[in-house]
């Protein structure tokens, strides 16, 4: 293992602790304080943003929207992860922009950015896992994008259960079933509406629009770059781990026999 690995490896046992832990008083408190909030939400405004989220679902079960470059093959994970980093930065900045210039234009145009900000989160996900070498053509892979986006904006005791289910995914995959259709769209939904409203909806205060959606955006892209890479770093010790257990297996029974 390089010196780089072991550092992420450190980071890596944080992130999965960070992402076990069961909520806390303030968690249950946060959650009481936004099922209130939504309740004094226009309808309107929260049908625009679960078709939003159910377009975005369409785009990456059929690949709608989400093209992206070709898998490079790095030399080494400290590479793929400068190149990861790169990404993310650029669409960090991209995000602030665009949560800046629709938060100065009023309440309809700050309502409306709510599926452009999807799209961008959803790309650059397409984009990180295509620098992991992943093969997103995949819908496995595409399932895994979308349990990322869930574990970055859910609930903790949503992320305890989401966790669970990214852990070992490359074994989990293998026998997942060919109908996609069976991932749980409706709670998908409802985690996300309920995790970003209460940031988002200030958005739409009239004077401070701007200065919200630059800052939230760019910090809402940057916990989804910092999930998504931890994610696959998680998949990339397993897969190690798992080569080097049939490596040491098989060296065994060749000193046996």
């Amino acid at each position: 293992m390089t010196e780089y690995e072991e550092n992420i490896q450190h980071e890596l046992l944080k992130w999965q602790e960070k992402m076990q832990k069961r909520p806390s008083g303030l968690n249950r408190l946060s959650k009481n304080v936004q099922d209130k909030i939504n309740s004094m939400i226009p309808d309107r405004v929260h049908d625009i943003i679960t078709t939003s989220i159910k377009q975005m679902t369409r785009g990456v079960l059929y690949g709608a929207g989400f093209t992206t470059t070709r898998n490079v093959l790095f030399k080494s994970m400290e590479t793929a992860e400068s190149a990861v980093k790169e990404r993310i930065e650029f669409y960090k900045k991209a995000g602030a922009a665009e949560g800046g210039i629709t938060g100065a234009g009023g309440f309809m145009l700050a309502l409306a950015e709510f599926p452009i900000l999807i799209g961008i989160k959803m790309k650059l996900l397409f984009d990180i896992a295509s620098l992991y070498g992943k093969p997103i053509d995949d819908y496995r892979e595409r399932l895994f994008i979308l349990h990322i986006f869930q574990l970055a904006f859910s609930s903790q005791k949503t992320r305890q259960r989401v966790f669970e289910q990214m852990k070992n995914w490359d074994s989990k995959a293998a026998t997942l079933p060919e109908d996609i259709h069976q991932f749980d769209w409706k709670g998908f939904q409802q985690e996300y509406r309920d995790y970003i409203d209460l940031a988002k909806m200030a958005q739409l205060i009239p004077g401070i629009g701007a200065a919200v959606g630059l800052i939230v955006n760019y910090r809402l892209l940057n916990q989804l770059g910092k999930t998504a890479m931890n994610a696959y770093r998680m998949r990339w010790f397993e897969s190690t781990n798992l080569a080097a257990s049939h490596a040491t297996s098989a060296l065994t029974g060749n000193i046996s026999s």
